[in-house]
């Protein structure tokens, strides 16, 4: 019989990046002793999200004053919202790296936007951001499932698993670190569906328990530092 535990741990197993023994650029520079702007960038999963407020506590305890955390995510926000905002949002700030996810709600139907006008959105986010500056960081996620609604509400989701391999497809080609958490969730969905709900109770928002369990500690392996989330 399988243990929760077991099962947990081959759910972080899938989640992980395939060069995650790797440092990020934001890690080695930040045991550099350098300081650094850290903007995450996306849809409410960022703006909400508490996996953005456990990195930020995260980085403060392990590299006291050197890092600078931005959510300047847009809740019911796409691509087209991203690209519109991003000079405001995102290249103001300076950033060293930058977070980006939008995949969530770029397969929302109402939006009527397709995969390709999300590739042209994201790689033109991309090209402004190191236009600006070639060597900042872009990491790029996926995220939930998002399947709890059917056609024709406001929160349907359309191919998200072609919006979702979109990103890969771009992350490989630009050589682009890819944290990729949507096969993670969609594991747990299929095998613990309590447990599923418990962490993601709409499809598309993890709880900060959720985060604190399986979003946050596989950004931690991916930028390649051993972290912890401080207990509040």
């Amino acid at each position: 019989m399988i243990t929760l535990r077991a099962l947990f741990f081959s759910f972080c197993i899938l989640a992980l990046p395939s060069h995650c023994e790797e440092k990020s650029q934001l890690v080695t520079h930040l045991e550099a002793g350098e300081k650094q702007v850290v903007v995450a960038y996306g849809t409410s999963l960022t703006a909400a999200g508490a996996w953005v407020a456990q990195l930020t506590d995260a980085l403060n305890q392990k590299f006291p004053g050197q890092a600078t955390v931005i959510n300047s995510g847009g809740s019911g926000q796409w691509s087209e919202w991203g690209v519109a905002n991003l000079q405001k949002k995102v290249i103001q700030k300076h950033p060293d790296t930058v977070f980006i996810e939008f995949s969530i709600n770029d397969c929302v139907e109402r939006f009527k936007g397709s995969i390709d006008i999300a590739k042209t959105n994201l790689e033109t986010m991309i090209d402004a951001i190191h236009k600006a500056n070639p060597t900042t960081e872009i990491i790029l996620m996926t995220m939930t499932p998002g399947n709890g609604h059917p056609a024709g509400h406001l929160s349907y989701r359309k191919d998200i698993d072609g919006h979702y391999e979109m990103y890969r497809s771009v992350g490989k080609a630009r050589k682009l670190l890819l944290i990729d958490h949507y096969p993670t969730w969609r594991e747990l969905q299929k095998k613990d569906k309590e447990l599923f709900q418990k962490y993601v109770p709409d499809t598309i928002h993890p709880t900060a328990e959720g985060c604190a369990k399986i979003v946050t500690p596989v950004i931690f392996s991916a930028l390649g530092i051993d972290l912890s989330i401080p207990k509040k």
